[in-house]
């Protein structure tokens, strides 16, 4: 008996089947390893993650993965960023309705006035970091830095310091500074009206 064109073939529907299944499962291992890195991750350690050397083939994945999060409207996102790094973060408009239940910020208190007055105001000599925070600012600068927060660069015989782009990460926020500056200057002055 001859089969017609309008009867599905078995095998062709397996293997349908199987390929969808193998794109989920690639889909999923994305979304689990951006998850519980907590930070970017660079094409290549998603690559590795997928078993796999095709940069192309990941972010073709990748871009799957960041369509379906669009299409869910949840409160997560997966954002590319540059030098072909992704994150999976909580979007910027619920971070301020969530915070309180973070058991344990990043940083405490003294380290963030220190970190917060850099970002505002960089680049910025550390000599006026130190006037303007008190000499407890030499331990935050070199918490900062080891964190990767903040960079220094020699300007003479002081330090010029700046945030690095993983602070921009972090934070959701741009790489250019200047509008860098204007965002933090937005965010400190929502901060303050919900305070008082």
């Amino acid at each position: 008996m001859q089969k017609t064109n309008e009867q599905p073939d078995n095998s062709q529907e397996a293997a349908k089947q199987a390929q969808e299944e193998k794109k989920q499962r690639r889909l999923r291992l994305l979304e689990a390893a951006l998850y519980v890195a907590g930070r970017p991750l660079t094409l290549n350690e998603l690559c590795s993650v997928l078993s796999t050397r095709s940069k192309n083939k990941t972010a073709k994945y990748l871009k799957l993965l960041m369509d379906e999060y669009s299409a869910r409207n949840t409160a997560l996102e997966i954002l590319a960023l540059k030098d072909e790094r992704y994150v999976l973060q909580l979007k910027a408009d619920f971070t301020p309705l969530v915070k309180k239940l973070v058991n344990r910020p990043l940083l405490s208190s003294g380290p963030l006035k220190t970190l917060s007055y850099i970002a505002y105001r960089q680049p910025v000599p550390q000599k006026r970091v130190i006037q303007a925070r008190g000499q407890h600012a030499y331990g935050h600068v070199k918490l900062l830095r080891d964190m990767g927060l903040v960079a220094a660069e020699r300007a003479g015989r002081s330090m010029t310091l700046r945030t690095t782009d993983y602070f921009a990460d972090y934070f959701g926020l741009t790489h250019d500074t200047s509008t860098m500056k204007r965002e933090l200057k937005r965010i400190f002055g929502e901060a303050t009206r919900t305070e008082s």
